[in-house]
């Protein structure tokens, strides 16, 4: 074969696979641009009044990548579910408020599966891919590399309460955020400039003292599952983050400093 026929192919294959970039990258950039309509807005805060805080730039970040986790994400119902645009609107706006001022992205994640309530598993361990909670009747399922498995009872009540420091969505889309490192240990991808070594102290230091809380019969401003396991707190540590901040920075403010540096956010500070 000739070499200029050789030469023309590979360019022809790397034009190809440019223009498919190209696209993608205008088609995420539109997404991103893209406003919720009215009608989809007013559900969305109905259903998670949780993002009512939120500044205005924030706000706008959100329902960007709502859209672009649309995109990306299919919602699928089990066991007869029929999911509704109701449903999209409220998971899609508990998953998106982690990421909304951060690079991160659900980059790998493609379906999360809807059931009507807690559902069985029979699973009752993890091997560092696999996170799930509860042996029997479980509420939610995060994959490493998913999907996402959610109890639409919880998902729903949980955005609907934004401050009783239980969200099976935020929780569970926090262990597909810890995931991004490759591994499911409590240790993210940290921000650029964070250190590890402090992130490392204050998320062992706050573990620890949670654990001899529980210990001594105490309550605990995170949820008690967080002492399970360094994964587990992390994800338990995000939902206080956003459901009770000022409660964490003040009984944890070195925890409460490294994930305000984590996800670029500081929700003890919104009105």
């Amino acid at each position: 074969m000739s070499p200029w026929l050789v030469f023309g192919g590979v360019l022809l294959v790397a034009a190809v696979l440019w223009y498919r970039w190209q696209s993608r990258r205008q088609r995420r950039k539109t997404l991103l641009a893209k406003p919720l309509s009215a009608e989809q807005r007013e559900v969305m805060e109905k259903l998670v009044p949780l993002v009512k805080p939120l500044p205005q730039p924030f706000r706008q970040t959100l329902e960007g990548k709502m859209n672009l986790f649309f995109d990306q994400v299919t919602l699928r119902g089990i066991n007869g579910l029929e999911v509704t645009e109701a449903m999209r609107l409220s998971i899609g706006a508990q998953a998106c408020l982690l990421v909304v001022n951060s690079p991160a992205w659900y980059d790998t994640l493609r379906n999360v599966l809807v059931y009507p309530s807690a559902f069985l598993t029979g699973r009752g361990s993890h091997d560092g891919q696999f996170v799930h909670e509860g042996n029997h009747a479980t509420l939610g399922e995060s994959w490493a590399r998913g999907p996402v498995v959610l109890s639409w009872d919880d998902a729903l009540h949980g955005g609907l309460d934004a401050g009783d420091g239980h969200n099976v969505v935020i929780h569970e889309f926090a262990h597909q955020l810890d995931a991004l490192s490759g591994h499911v240990n409590g240790i993210p991808l940290l921000r650029k400039g964070q250190a590890y070594a402090g992130w490392e102290k204050a998320m062992l230091d706050a573990y620890n003292d949670h654990g001899e809380r529980l210990e001594r019969g105490e309550q605990t401003l995170i949820d008690p599952y967080g002492a399970t396991s360094h994964q587990e707190f992390f994800a338990e540590a995000i939902v206080a983050f956003f459901e009770k901040p000022k409660a964490l920075r003040s009984e944890e403010p070195a925890l409460y400093a490294q994930l305000a540096e984590l996800l670029a956010l500081d929700p003890a500070q919104w009105e």
